[in-house]
């Protein structure tokens, strides 16, 4: 198998273990067989951090909208459905931009470690700002709260946010080092057992 083919399969593999978790999480809002935060920020961040390629994120943002139009038809809440809506692209960018920067450093290094909680906490701020900022000016719900009263009212989630995006990213982290890990033992054996 080629290289290229390799990281394809690859990729695809990672982006369909981000999907899954985001159907494990996100669809919490219809589907009552968790009740763990919305992974779906963290799934973008590691999806960039694991140096994957537009298709990725392009598939996973399709994703997130599938869970979201089940939803409805399960009859959640349209309330966050709202010409805002569309930015969620623009807040999921900024998650896998932020993690494809912090890629670029070589891995398990004391730099890495301070480069990737350094772009965590910015693709989760921009993201925060995004998203939020979107929401008040075209969700049309807010036209008589000033924007500095809307700013203060939720600025107290961004904490969660960073705190659950941040428990996911280092569990994915975790898992990919292990992965690879047993992969290069299980490599090694095989060229002791056939050398």
């Amino acid at each position: 198998m080629t290289t290229s083919a390799r990281n394809l399969r690859s990729e695809r593999f990672v982006g369909a273990l981000l999907a899954a978790a985001m159907w494990l999480t996100r669809s919490h809002h219809f589907a009552t067989l968790t009740s763990l935060p919305d992974a779906s920020w963290a799934a973008f961040f590691v999806a960039g951090l694991l140096g994957t390629r537009w298709p990725v994120p392009a598939a996973l943002l399709l994703n997130a909208v599938v869970i979201d139009y089940l939803a409805l038809l399960g009859g959640v809440s349209d309330y966050c459905v709202t010409p805002a809506y569309p930015f969620l692209a623009p807040t999921y960018f900024a998650l896998w931009a932020a993690g494809s920067w912090a890629a670029l450093q070589p891995p398990a290094s004391a730099r890495s470690i301070a480069r990737t909680a350094l772009a965590l906490a910015i693709g989760v701020a921009a993201a925060f700002l995004i998203s939020n900022a979107s929401f008040y000016a075209l969700a049309g719900y807010f036209d008589a709260m000033p924007a500095l009263r809307y700013a203060e009212s939720v600025a107290r989630y961004f904490p969660s946010f960073l705190e659950s995006t941040a428990i996911y990213t280092l569990v994915a982290v975790l898992v990919s080092f292990a992965w690879r890990s047993l992969r290069a033992t299980v490599a090694r054996a095989a060229t002791r057992h056939t050398g």
